[in-house]
């Protein structure tokens, strides 16, 4: 299997497993007392559907693995300065943090199947 094909397979897992997932909606309200979360609401906003805000992405090691650089040579994956290796973020599906989350760990799971020493990762805003 190519680079190209392994990579198509495992963003097109991605893909089911991202668009598969329902997050619970993310309620925001303004209360009287901004630093007490038990003072009166006085406020509510129309619920945020995607659910909570945040990324998610796949970091690939070793960073100068064949798979690695075709990722970077083909737009596809960064330099990851924190962590070593290359990064593939991924930047669909709005700000849904759960949707992208999901779409890594599907991603990664394929990528692992095919020996490609990887992990998800992510974090809320």
């Amino acid at each position: 299997m190519t680079h190209e094909e392994l990579y198509k397979l495992a963003w097109e897992a991605g893909v089911k497993a991202g668009t598969g997932v329902t997050p619970q909606p993310m309620h925001v309200v303004e209360h009287a007392n901004p630093v007490n979360d038990t003072s009166p609401v006085v406020r509510r906003f129309a619920p945020v559907m995607d659910g909570v805000c945040g990324f998610a992405w796949i970091n690939v090691k070793p960073g100068n693995s064949s798979f690695a650089k075709w990722l970077k040579v083909n737009d596809k994956a960064r330099t990851d300065t924190y962590c070593g290796g290359v990064t593939i973020w991924i930047s669909t599906y709005n700000q849904s943090y759960e949707r992208k989350y999901a779409h890594a760990c599907a991603m990664a799971k394929v990528l692992k199947e095919h020996g490609i020493r990887c992990y998800p990762d992510g974090r809320l805003d």
